[in-house]
């Protein structure tokens, strides 16, 4: 197939190779900016791949004899002056050391000056970037960390998923031993406003979240996801967090306590002063979505879902 793609489309360069090493490697730029990358392409061979095309030019720069006494598994001369080069029999081992290893001679060979020895340790530390790491996140938090790591560029994800496996989130601080008295005036009243709140995060976030209607744990999951992936807290302005977002989330925090937890609301004059008693415990929804909101960082550290699993396990 790549035969007959190269010699009915003549490429000064292209590639085949894994995508996350790809992106290790540098490419496209290779440290030179775009004005650069536009004007001169791949002029010479910063990186060698897996499968590799090299245009007539190409070849000519690099000495034709020499490119095709490359050390690889396959070298072959196209008829319209292009080289096939296959460094492997498959792309599937392209991190082991022993591809490691005929990637760096093959690239030396293409390249004399560079030094054997330095490519080398470069390909290994790149190896061991990718090398896949076992997820074993905080339980409290599995749900939701489980699916940061696909944000990342592939390249990242394995250090990802090592930096969360160390994350140990703080233990939720908004709660209380014993419940402050209601004192609000008009308890209905209040209560109406806080099932108000609760919809109108259900309305702005329907069709983004869908199990926002559940009010369920997996629902705060999602929740977290969506505000993470978006980076909520530093996209958006300040005054509409504080004044809409984040009283909504606190209601509707509030909510799935009551009816997942079967919590009671104790309410207050002052919002973040309203209280979800579950078990012996009261629970403060609305300063916890208040310090959610604060940045990217603290929706990780003060998470719903972490939230909700502190709640459920004082229950009784």
């Amino acid at each position: 197939m790549v035969r007959a793609w190269a010699d009915s489309y003549p490429a000064p360069y292209a590639s085949a190779h894994s995508m996350a090493d790809d992106q290790l490697s540098g490419a496209p730029g290779f440290g030179r900016d775009d004005e650069v990358v536009n004007r001169d392409g791949f002029d010479k061979v910063y990186e060698l791949y897996w499968l590799n095309i090299f245009g007539p030019k190409l070849v000519e720069s690099i000495g034709r004899e020499r490119m095709l006494s490359t050390p690889a598994h396959l070298v072959e001369e196209l008829p319209n002056g292009s080289v096939l080069l296959v460094l492997r029999p498959t792309a599937a081992d392209f991190a082991s050391d022993e591809a490691r290893v005929a990637q760096a001679r093959a690239h030396v060979h293409l390249r004399p000056d560079l030094d054997f020895d330095t490519v080398l340790r470069t390909l290994r530390e790149r190896s061991a970037a990718l090398a896949p790491v076992e997820p074993r996140f905080h339980p409290d938090v599995a749900p939701f960390l489980s699916r940061l790591p696909d944000g990342f560029a592939i390249s990242e994800r394995q250090r990802k998923i090592a930096e969360l496996n160390a994350f140990r989130p703080p233990e939720p601080e908004e709660w209380l031993p014993v419940a402050l008295p209601s004192d609000a005036e008009n308890p209905e009243r209040v209560r109406s406003d806080y099932g108000d709140l609760s919809e109108s995060l259900v309305a702005a976030l329907h069709t983004k979240v869908p199990s926002i209607f559940d009010a369920t744990p997996e629902s705060l999951t999602d929740l977290d996801f969506y505000f993470w992936r978006e980076n909520f807290p530093e996209r958006y302005q300040r005054e509409l967090i504080d004044e809409h977002t984040a009283p909504a989330v606190g209601a509707y925090l509030g909510d799935v306590l009551v009816r997942r937890l079967g919590g009671t609301w104790v309410l207050r004059a002052k919002m973040e002063e309203s209280q979800v008693r579950v078990g012996k415990r009261v629970w403060l929804p609305f300063l916890r979505a208040r310090r959610y909101m604060q940045s990217r960082q603290s929706l990780l550290d003060c998470s719903l879902t972490q939230f909700f699993r502190e709640a459920e396990r004082h229950r009784g």
